[in-house]
């Protein structure tokens, strides 16, 4: 019904190929979009390089959003090789393991702050450096959480700091629909990802979440790829400012 052919896309979050990241990176490529795909750092790049490589990325470069000028060297390589940007995946969140796996009213201050810039703030600023190269419009998704709107055991800070991005994405697409660019947040239920594992007791969150939704079944990454490309496509153009659920019904049981 759709196709991205020559639509071009940036993916920030790829670490293996069981990443939300590479699934959606996988779709858009599938429907014809042209890829550029981030790394972490050298130790993710022997991951991430074959996976972009075999989805013919025609850039592969390396980010770090907490090192000064990395994110602006992608939006300066993409400028230079498209000269524009159709669509953005910003698919990274941390946290420091005490504060992550700590109480909420313990969380420090230095990690509530790193949690919020690298999960929260690098969107904002993703998002800003895209504005410029989508003249004609354009599409950009976040990856959020069911914590950021109700309390999911052993979630912790990464629910209040989920539901920041959520507002942020809320507040951008308000702000950039005029320009025909629409924000999305994708919000699957709990899936096995390497950034998931560091959850205590994730494994039994898992089990929890498939017994609770209405199909019983987890979201896969494909499940969020197919979503994803619907969304940078332009018969979504006038859909915005949502928090896309993709969770087999988890988030409607009480």
């Amino acid at each position: 019904m759709f196709r991205l052919d020559q639509t071009t896309a940036l993916i920030v979050g790829i670490a293996n190929d069981q990443s939300i990241a590479y699934g959606c990176a996988r779709a858009l490529r599938a429907q014809g979009a042209r890829l550029a795909v981030t790394y972490l750092n050298e130790k993710a790049e022997k991951h991430v390089r074959p996976l972009a490589e075999d989805l013919e990325a025609e850039l592969i470069l390396p980010l770090d959003v907490a090192k000064p000028g990395q994110l602006e060297g992608v939006f300066e390589a993409i400028s230079a090789h498209w000269g524009r940007l159709d669509t953005l995946v910003h698919s990274i969140a941390f946290c420091p393991k005490d504060d992550l796996h700590g109480r909420v009213v313990d969380c420090s201050a230095a990690g509530f702050g790193q949690a919020m810039d690298i999960s929260v703030h690098s969107f904002l600023r993703m998002i800003r450096l895209s504005e410029p190269l989508m003249p004609d419009g354009g599409t950009c998704m976040t990856v959020s959480f069911y914590g950021a709107e109700k309390v999911v055991e052993n979630y912790n800070i990464m629910g209040p700091v989920k539901s920041a991005l959520e507002s942020v994405t809320r507040y951008a697409a308000a702000e950039l629909g005029e320009k025909g660019i629409s924000v999305h947040a994708l919000s699957p239920g709990p899936l096995a990802t390497r950034a998931a594992s560091g959850i205590d007791h994730f494994d039994q969150l898992l089990q929890d979440a498939a017994d609770r939704a209405p199909t019983h079944t987890l979201a896969t990454i494909d499940d969020i790829g197919a979503y994803a490309a619907f969304l940078a496509s332009r018969e979504a153009r006038n859909v915005t400012g949502g928090v896309h659920a993709i969770d087999g019904g988890y988030s409607i049981i009480g």
